[in-house]
């Protein structure tokens, strides 16, 4: 992960934190930035392949909506197991980056709601780590593609 942030300019310094920032709700406590600014990583295995979807601490994703962008038949689309992040994406729940994945390659879809945030925070690649992006390079660096995902 560190690699993929080392080819921006300026390269975003990866914060170190005491307690934990596993979940949406922590990291924006610890920053003390809005819910919305903080980027979630979820691991999606859709009709056997894996994809990211990066979408906003405020929201919720819609497996409906993955299927349907996808044509797929809901069932489809599975959450990634604890064990599928560690082996496919190479880190544990709470703690995946959008970038530096363990299988090269993943496709990275995110939610529209993002982009309206200049400055979004990622996970680090551990349960207590985070780094601040601007969004616009959060989405060149993923080649994110924009989508609707999030719950109605």
């Amino acid at each position: 992960m560190k690699n993929a942030l080392a080819k921006l300019s300026p390269t975003p310094e990866i914060l170190l934190f005491d307690e934990p920032t596993a979940t949406a709700q922590q990291a924006a406590e610890r920053l003390g930035c809005e819910l919305g600014q903080i980027v979630k990583s979820m691991a999606f295995i859709i009709d056997g392949s894996p994809i990211l979807v990066l979408i906003s601490g405020s929201q919720r994703a819609s497996e409906k909506k993955l299927a349907a962008y996808f044509n797929i038949n809901r069932k489809r689309v599975k959450i990634a197991t604890p064990q599928q992040c560690i082996e496919i994406y190479g880190y544990a729940p709470g703690s995946v980056p959008p970038v530096g994945l363990r299988t090269p390659n993943i496709p990275v879809y995110i939610d529209d709601t993002l982009a309206q945030y200049e400055m979004v925070y990622a996970a680090g690649g551990t349960d207590n780590s985070l780094f601040g992006i601007p969004f616009k390079q959060l989405q060149q660096l993923t080649n994110g593609t924009i989508i609707d995902v999030k719950r109605d």
